[in-house]
């Protein structure tokens, strides 16, 4: 895959990233530090993944992004983030405001790399370090206490699985096999689209469609 799909499939995954660390929030590492690992192993997966073999991004990334998570543990509990790393990244973040007031938008990862002379994964290493810290821990009563993350609980999970199975089973059968396929079994719109006996544009207005019509069907 060249730069600027890995660039794409990247930019379109991060919330591949956001699910990831958010398995490991309260472990006594900062989210922030969390998510820049993410970022790290996003763009390893973006570079080496192969479509040909028939699988979702999503199936060959999230291992990754959990391992290089998984590292900052090992390490010692934090991203070590050295000097020259941080004045690069200052350099790159001033960089980035210039191309931000002539280009009038913020500009890609791969606009960046290109300006910087780097990679794109260095680019993005560079955006992930000068990102701002998420403290989870804030003043209250003159003590110092854990800040609350909403999350949702157990019994909105069930409840939301359940109707979920509900209306999926509401579903024509060549549309309950596109989902499987998709969703169960990790498989691209293209393989998913030969097994079905359709093209892979076919196969995605079609998924589009049926998540659409399954949202409604769960709120109404």
């Amino acid at each position: 895959m060249d730069e600027l799909q890995a660039e794409r499939m990247a930019a379109e995954n991060l919330g591949l990233v956001h699910a990831c660390a958010n398995r490991f929030r309260g472990r006594g590492v900062e989210y922030e530090d969390l998510f820049g690992a993410g970022c790290v192993g996003l763009v390893k997966a973006a570079r080496h993944f192969d479509a040909a073999r028939g699988f979702a991004f999503s199936t060959y990334a999230v291992p990754v992004i959990l391992g290089e998570i998984k590292r900052v543990f090992r390490d010692g509990g934090s991203v070590k983030v050295g000097r020259t790393l941080k004045e690069r990244a200052r350099k790159a973040m001033l960089e980035r405001q210039k191309m931000e007031l002539s280009l009038g938008r913020s500009p890609t990862i791969g606009e960046l790399a290109e300006r910087l002379g780097l990679d794109v994964s260095e680019a993005a290493e560079l955006v992930a370090v000068s990102q701002p810290v998420l403290s989870l821990t804030g003043e209250a009563d003159g003590e110092t206490r854990e800040l609350d993350v909403p999350v949702e609980s157990p019994e909105e999970q069930m409840v939301d699985l359940l109707s979920l199975r509900r209306v999926f089973r509401t579903l024509e059968t060549r549309d309950r096999k596109l989902i499987y396929f998709r969703y169960f079994e990790g498989l691209t719109q293209t393989v998913t689209a030969g097994r079905l006996g359709m093209s892979q544009v076919q196969v995605s207005r079609r998924e589009k469609a049926i998540l659409r019509l399954l949202r409604e069907r769960m709120l109404g």
